[in-house]
């Protein structure tokens, strides 16, 4: 599984610089297509050129890491047809620009329970993770039948059979090791899409000082020019984690019960 990142609570990074890891539920697909009297799957078929404009408008932006949410563990509930297309859509996609991925540098992973998806597509992921292993430019993650609760209780689940002895003083950077985002730091910029207003159990653990960006615009319509206001409105932020804007500014520490 490699060294975890150290959790970003522990060190205050540089908005100026911009965030390293940007993490995005894309949301408004159907909504998008309703609005033009479409089915809600021409919504999601034009969203895949989304994630094009948003992969470059990431490297443009010195993004090393990309988190997309593409299918949570909820997703299931549904119409049959739909999620049978949103398989499909994810096979076709990946087939088909596996190949720029590569040759542009990209590393691609898959977190999620993969148990219920189709053979050939798992098998297509695998092979897309190995063939990209080596690439450095942007880690570009899908989180696919994915759920914050179920990466949270598979690495507690993952974390006691490492150590069946053991029975409690296990710390956060135990837990955190067996996430299935281990490999990347915790997110500097969350981004929903879509005008919805919370994070509908993605990535909970990983979250916790994330800075969080929620805009009306449509999936469908969130490109490069949309990024960078994201990004923005990142570079604005003061990130504290517990401290003071004067302990941020001078270095020093405050006195205990200070605010």
């Amino acid at each position: 599984m490699g060294i975890p990142f150290v959790s970003s609570t522990r060190a205050i990074p540089d908005t100026e610089r911009g965030p390293r890891h940007v993490a995005i539920i894309m949301d408004g697909n159907g909504r998008w297509a309703r609005r033009r009297m479409m089915p809600r799957v021409a919504g999601h078929a034009r969203g895949v050129e989304s994630v094009r404009a948003v992969i470059r408008a990431c490297i443009d932006q010195g993004v090393e890491f990309l988190t997309l949410f593409a299918f949570s563990s909820e997703n299931w509930r549904r119409p049959a047809d739909e999620v049978s297309f949103l398989m499909q859509l994810f096979l076709k996609s990946l087939q088909k620009e596996l190949d720029r991925l590569h040759e542009n540098g990209i590393r691609f992973r898959v977190i999620g329970d993969l148990e219920r998806f189709d053979a050939s597509l798992v098998q297509l992921i695998r092979e897309a993770e190995a063939r990209t292993a080596g690439n450095e430019r942007l880690t570009l993650t899908i989180a696919a039948n994915y759920g914050g609760r179920w990466d949270i209780m598979q690495a507690m689940e993952r974390m006691l059979a490492a150590e069946p002895e053991r029975r409690s003083g296990f710390s956060e950077e135990a837990l955190s090791a067996h996430l299935t985002l281990a490999y990347a730091p915790e997110p500097d910029l969350f981004i929903r899409t879509g005008g919805e207003q919370r994070i509908s159990n993605f990535l909970l653990w990983q979250l916790a000082y994330t800075e969080l960006y929620f805009t009306e615009t449509l999936w469908p319509d969130f490109d490069e020019q949309a990024l960078g206001e994201a990004i923005r409105s990142y570079r604005k932020r003061e990130r504290r984690f517990g401290r003071t804007s004067e302990q941020l500014k001078g270095g020093q520490e405050d006195a205990p019960g200070d605010a």
